[in-house]
């Protein structure tokens, strides 16, 4: 029989294509019958219009159905990927602008700190009702697959409070073993073999061999240093790699963001981060991306009509692990990729019960997951301060707890870096009364919150637009 695999957050449209035609690149899987799920009909409907499409001209079997039902597209389903954003592009400005009026300048704030921290708040309960549904009405052994920011946190809930097979997926390990490959002089990352572990965003190459050779960080640190482009855009990077001899996956400007060191000065940020792309650490880089791209319906969803796709082949599969993991649980075909999972003992100096990314090998038989042992202790020590903000912001996500969210706020390290414990306490409640509307758990706390904000002296008032922030091509 074909299987079902449900999106909900389809109107992601170019996330949903990739995914979409990476399986149908699969032999076994052209009979998929994929149900799309989106609270905008919009986007659904243009996102299953140019599905259908790919499945017309490349004259396949697949179905497709569409629903703004959720409970109607998973009904059945033996695959549920989850790709949404909660709160949509208003939340995602006061995750960024509020904390700004603090003195927190972020990047992207979609993982941690104060943006990532507020993003789990209004993710979690919906993630929760995903998995109800799954529970309710999807296959009995259903698998469901998150890419869905803040990564961890959402997995970590799920598999706490979800009752469904759960894993997580992110293709950060992936840029950061092409970066390594290329600063090696190697012809393709296959020449290079990894071993990476950590927790998501915070993702560390702990083993690499290319040529037979294990490398040293000093030659590692050597060839970056030596690379005209990657040493001018992922400073923040290679600066960790000279401290603590260990390279990172995530981006400069992501990284920059989850530790104490880069972002606290707003006169030396700008020495850390580089303009020529958002990724590189510009203020608000990646809201400013999605602001621009805001109309995307009205300029890009007629281009990509009118171009012609190349036909499905395996020459068009992309490195997303989604379609790979699919593959080798219904083919047998072993596929090894990185994925968030609980860890029980994986990483044996981190807790076994927060979300690890490690190694994992799948087949028929599931999903396998090999011990790693210890991290060195300085990638630990960051990965641990940042699960244990993960812990409280999932906690108080849970329960609705307003005073364990402001204890995740002044635990995170960039947050206190910047902040003091007023200037948290009183940015959190702004946070939660700008955003009550996606964040049912604080029903009862949010009047109070607009209670003390009327009442106290207001602490951000910085009008700064951050230390490297561009103008919106859209605000001109």
């Amino acid at each position: 029989m074909a299987i079902k695999v449900a999106f909900i957050g389809a109107g992601s449209v170019t996330f949903t294509q990739t995914l979409f035609r990476d399986m149908l690149t699969v032999p076994e899987l052209q009979d998929t019958h994929f149900a799309l799920h989106d609270i905008s009909k919009r986007n659904l409907d243009m996102a299953a219009h140019l599905c259908r499409r790919d499945v017309k001209q490349n004259k396949l079997p697949a179905t497709i159905s569409t629903s703004m039902d959720r409970r109607q597209a998973l009904d059945g389903a033996d695959y549920v990927i989850n790709c949404t954003r909660i709160g949509g592009l208003e939340a995602f400005k006061a995750d960024i602008d509020i904390p700004l009026k603090y003195g927190v300048d972020q990047c992207v704030g979609d993982t941690l700190c104060a943006g990532g921290i507020m993003y789990a708040q209004r993710n979690i309960p919906q993630i929760l009702a995903f998995c109800k549904d799954m529970r309710e009405v999807a296959a009995k052994d259903v698998l469901f697959i998150n890419y869905a920011n803040p990564m961890a946190m959402n997995t970590w809930a799920a598999l706490d409070h979800g009752g469904v097979n759960m894993l997580g997926l992110c293709h950060g390990v992936h840029g950061g073993h092409h970066q390594i490959a290329q600063v090696l002089g190697a012809k393709s990352m296959d020449e290079v073999d990894i071993i990476c572990a950590g927790i998501n965003h915070q993702t560390w190459y702990i083993q690499i061999i290319y040529k037979g050779e294990r490398i040293s960080s000093e030659r590692l640190l050597k060839a970056f240093e030596a690379n005209n482009y990657y040493c001018k855009t992922e400073k923040v990077r290679i600066d960790v790699l000279r401290r603590f001899g260990y390279y990172s996956t995530e981006s400069n400007g992501h990284f920059s963001e989850y530790v104490p060191w880069y972002r606290k000065r707003p006169k030396q940020i700008r020495q850390w981060i580089d303009l020529s792309s958002w990724i590189n650490g510009e203020t608000g880089g990646y809201l400013r991306v999605c602001t621009e791209g805001r109309k995307w319906f009205k300029t890009d969803f007629p281009k990509w009509l009118a171009k012609e796709q190349p036909p499905i082949t395996p020459a068009i599969r992309s490195h997303e692990h989604g379609s790979y993991i699919i593959e080798a649980l219904e083919t047998g075909r072993t596929y090894r990729g990185h994925f968030n999972v609980r860890n029980q003992g994986t990483i044996s100096n981190l807790p076994d019960d927060c979300v690890v990314e490690v190694p994992g090998y799948v087949d028929r038989n599931g999903i396998s997951i090999p011990k790693v042992g210890d991290l060195p202790l300085a990638c630990a020590a960051t990965c641990q301060a940042s699960i244990n903000v993960q812990r409280m912001a999932k906690d108080a996500a849970l329960a609705g707890d307003v005073t364990l969210l402001k204890q995740a706020m002044l635990h995170d390290p960039l947050v206190g870096a910047v902040c003091d414990p007023n200037e948290i306490w009183q940015m959190t409640d702004e946070m939660l009364v700008a955003q009550a509307k996606w964040l049912p758990q604080y029903r009862r706390e949010i009047p109070k919150a607009r209670k003390r904000l009327a009442s106290e002296k207001r602490l951000g008032t910085r009008s700064t637009r951050g230390a490297a922030r561009l103008p919106s091509k859209t605000n001109k």
